[in-house]
């Protein structure tokens, strides 16, 4: 593991968020589709989304940003919008599609149902009470779609693999 990956993973910790988490909702989004899915094999495809360099720099910038906005760093009315977490500012999301992006249109999908129904700790994330996350809860969706995707595309080759 590289220091930035460590960083990466160390800042999710601090921020509450246990690989573990992702893990469940890695689970909650493939279980239908992998008979003999596993919390393990969901572990092993987040590990790998979060080696990507564009999703550590995602997840160490979000994770700046909702810091700051806990802290009143930003001016009015972005330190309001970013505190609230208001449902017309979408560059948080714009953050977590750097990370979905890398695999494909699947993650897309995964990431705008497990948004909407927010299982987990993104249900936590999205409480108020635990803090500001108005980036966090996003970039770990989306660490959990791409991590999805990942797997259906793995499997998807698998069972192109066993076709020859």
């Amino acid at each position: 593991m590289n220091k930035l990956e460590e960083m990466t993973i160390a800042q999710l910790k601090e921020r509450g968020v246990e690989l573990e988490d992702i893990a469940e909702l890695v689970y909650h989004l493939q279980s239908a589709y992998h008979d003999d899915l596993s919390i393990d094999e969901c572990m092993f495809n987040i590990r790998k989304v979060l080696k990507k360099r564009e999703v550590q720099n995602a997840v160490l910038t979000g994770i700046q940003l909702d810091k700051f906005a806990e802290q009143n760093k930003f001016e009015e009315p972005l330190q309001s919008i970013i505190a609230n977490d208001e449902g017309l500012y979408g560059i948080d999301e714009i953050v977590a599609f750097s990370i979905i992006n890398v695999y494909g249109s699947i993650g897309f999908t995964n990431f705008g149902y497990i948004d909407k129904i927010k299982p987990g700790i993104l249900k936590k994330l999205n409480d108020k009470r635990y803090g500001t996350h108005t980036f966090l809860d996003d970039i770990v969706g989306a660490i959990a779609a791409a991590a999805s995707s990942r797997l259906a595309h793995s499997s998807e080759l698998a069972l192109d693999h066993d076709d020859d």
